[in-house]
């Protein structure tokens, strides 16, 4: 048989029976971290099972003064190795992971050594850790003890063979229970439109994490909708009656967003004419959001990273943070939502953005669909944003204006589209369309043209165009070429030979023959 290691905590219940047994024990700081139960014997939890199974090598974790752990150490009798690991909150299961996972990984365990875990001592939580830990990244025997026996428990079913392989097969049927209501029946989600599975699943989750004081890291292409998400966290949490802020980390220099999110004290820098009170200080007792978090340099990430480190005696959000040019530390209480549309993974790998920020700003990821992927969801979405741009325009020119609907050509139209730009590229598309066309019945190619202008993306191709119901290619064809005649016109500022230029005719002359069977500024 190998050689067998006992990797187990120690707890209040092995303090107090190390009071009662030994002499030597520093009773009075004992009780004042254990406490006294009367009535209580026994030789507590990890004595029991010493001195009934035999181990050649044995790891305590402890978080409990050296002057305590070391003489309880050298009670049980055994050869023992301490190791002082101290979660902040004993009942926290990721903080707990985290601070065994890269000790039992340090053991580095040959084949013919048998790993044991004793699940008695400590919390709840740092029990279920060594059951996962053991049916899964570290095979392990698991010990519990009561009464002066110990035993070894079996847990009937194995995560790699049992679960892994059936979430395989049918992972969707593992978050039905966060598909079970539509946005619009969730408080805080009503402005989110759509129904899809996956929209539905994105928002159960969003809605579990609102209701939770944890930092949120919101994921998704561009246009999917972070920031409408960032907002519907907050309006979901408890925090919801104050203003939610923000800030774009993209949008300002590099040299103003350490003000603008710390402050500064007035003289701190060249124009600090007055004190500035940062958007840290402003959200206390609220929620602030960081978006676009995948583009702050790596200077700022620090400071960021030293801001988000709740301190040892403090809640999950409070904030520590300096402004600039002052002498002194500030607190706040304020509930960080990040988002990014970029692969952070990637760019800890280039060492672009720090790991440690990352799991700072992570605790739940939350992944939005493109809306390629949700289905008719684009139609619903479709129909709300052409409503809003036929109120907004109303609003604006009266009745110039003539509200604009899609036929049922231009809706298979719409249906068929990547919408790589997702959820803002087919605003902008409705938008564009309701001030182009001429008739008040959106077609196709309204849209296909609208498309088509998007910068750095080819335009729908002519098999994506639903044929019939008034589609003439003709028309089509003519429409985009009059369109890109027009803008060679208009940058060229009205000259002819340079217009010929840019569209890469030959000569001019054949820009002219082009424009005969036009009107240019016709659209």
């Amino acid at each position: 048989m190998g050689r067998r290691i006992l990797v187990s905590w120690i707890g209040h219940t092995d303090l107090r029976a190390f009071a009662r047994e030994d002499a030597s024990a520093d009773r009075a700081a004992i009780e004042k971290i254990a406490g006294v139960r009367d009535g209580e014997t026994g030789a507590g939890p990890v004595k029991a099972l010493i001195d009934v199974e035999t181990f050649d090598e044995v790891h305590l974790l402890s978080d409990y003064p050296s002057e305590i752990a070391k003489p309880f150490a050298k009670w049980l009798g055994c050869k023992s190795k301490l190791h002082r690991l101290s979660p902040k909150n004993p009942s926290d299961h990721g903080e707990i992971l985290r601070l065994v996972r890269p000790l039992l990984e340090s053991l580095e365990l040959s084949k013919d050594e048998l790993l044991n875990f004793h699940l008695s001592p400590g919390t709840p939580a740092m029990a279920a850790i060594w059951i996962l830990l053991a049916k899964s990244l570290f095979p392990a025997t698991l010990y519990q003890t009561y009464g002066g026996k110990a035993w070894i428990t079996e847990i009937p079913f194995d995560i790699t063979v049992d679960v892994i392989p059936q979430l395989m097969r049918d992972p969707d049927r593992f978050w039905q229970h966060l598909q079970v209501q539509s946005p619009q029946e969730i408080g805080g989600f009503e402005r989110i439109v759509g129904d899809s599975p996956a929209l539905r699943t994105a928002v159960g989750r969003a809605q579990r994490a609102a209701i939770h004081e944890v930092p949120v890291l919101i994921l998704g292409e561009s246009g999917t909708g972070k920031e409408m998400f960032a907002d519907a966290i907050h309006k979901a949490s408890g925090r919801r009656s104050k203003k939610m802020f923000s800030i774009n980390c993209a949008a300002i220099s590099r040299e103003l967003i350490e003000s603008e999110l710390f402050g500064h004290v007035k003289g701190s820098f060249t124009g600090a004419a007055k004190d500035h009170i940062g958007l840290f200080e402003q959200a206390h007792g609220s929620t602030l959001f960081l978006d676009e978090i995948g583009e702050c340099d790596l200077g700022l990430q620090a400071k960021l990273l030293r801001a988000l480190q709740p301190p040892d005696n403090g809640g999950p959000c409070q904030r520590i943070f300096r402004p600039v040019g002052a002498t002194e530390d500030r607190v706040a209480d304020v509930r960080i939502v990040a988002a990014t549309n970029r692969n952070l993974h990637k760019l800890i790998e280039e060492g672009r953005f720090r790991e440690d920020l990352y799991h700072r700003v992570a605790t739940i990821t939350l992944k939005l669909p493109p809306l390629r992927e949700r289905g008719d969801d684009v139609m619903l979405l479709a129909d709300r944003l052409l409503e809003d741009v036929n109120s907004q325009f109303a609003n604006q020119l009266g009745d110039v204006y003539k509200h604009k609907s899609f036929c049922a050509d231009t809706k298979k139209f719409i249906r068929h589209q990547p919408w790589r730009g997702n959820v803002r590229e087919l605003r902008n598309a409705i938008v564009q369309a309701c001030v182009m066309a001429a008739s008040d019945e959106l077609a196709p190619e309204d849209i296909a043209a609208a498309i088509a202008e998007v910068p750095g993306q080819v335009g729908p191709s002519l098999h994506d165009m639903p044929l019939g119901g008034g589609f003439s290619l003709d028309n089509y064809l003519g429409d985009i070429q009059r369109r890109f005649l027009t803008r060679a016109m208009d940058e060229a500022g009205g000259v002819k030979k340079k217009a010929a230029e840019l569209l890469g005719f030959d000569n001019y002359q054949t820009l002219s023959n082009r424009l005969k069977g036009f009107d240019p500024k016709k659209d």
